[in-house]
């Protein structure tokens, strides 16, 4: 029985915040094995070009070489349509039965969750590890909204505690159709991906 983290995401780059997310989970909650799983086509994504689900996965490959204990899936990437989190969650529970997984996120995505697709799915399945990070724009604390959570659909909730990155991927595809050096914020080995095979150079519709 193991005890495993998704990280689930675009990852059109993968970037140094996601890293450090994936790391704390796993040192903090003593997981098994974190999967970084890129998303296939993500319903909430639909609005401007993604690139390849394989020229993602590349680039998770690449960022992962060195870092124990955090591994590539593409266990959505394989599947055919939309992925929703509510239905890859329930075929992992088909697939892994005696595997407990819990499910990585941003503070921000911890106050969304109720507008994604079956989340009362999504809080039952799995374990919720979510950055702790206040905003200011949300009318609960973070330990307001994990208490509310908790109390409407018994969700199980718990905190990572790292510094976030103040970085979006979409940020770093603007930064490098500007012709900005993005090596501060993903690692090397991906930043060199992105130059040698041209991503990101045309402007998208975003």
């Amino acid at each position: 029985m193991a005890r495993i983290g998704i990280m689930g995401g675009t990852f059109d780059p993968i970037h140094n915040g996601h890293l450090m997310l994936g790391r704390q989970a796993y040192k903090e909650y003593r997981l098994d094995q974190v999967w970084y799983m890129p998303s296939g086509q993500p319903p909430h994504k639909k609005d401007h070009e993604i690139s390849p689900a394989k020229v993602r996965c590349a680039m998770v490959s690449l960022a992962l070489e060195d870092e124990p204990g955090l591994v590539l899936s593409e266990f959505e990437t394989s599947r055919e349509g939309t992925t929703y989190t509510a239905m890859t969650l329930k075929l992992l529970a088909e697939e892994f039965p005696a595997d407990t997984f819990y499910f990585i996120i941003g503070a921000d995505s911890l106050y969304e969750i109720e507008n994604w697709y079956h989340p009362e799915e999504i809080l039952a399945r799995a374990g919720i590890l979510a950055a702790s990070r206040e905003y200011e724009e949300f009318h609960r604390s973070l330990d307001g909204q994990i208490a509310y959570l908790e109390e409407r659909f018994g969700a199980r909730i718990g905190k990572l505690h790292c510094p976030e990155v103040d970085i979006s991927s979409h940020e770093i595809r603007r930064a490098v159709e500007d012709g900005l050096d993005i090596r501060r914020w993903v690692p090397k080995s991906v930043a060199d991906y992105i130059e040698e095979h041209h991503l990101y150079r045309e402007k998208r519709h975003e």
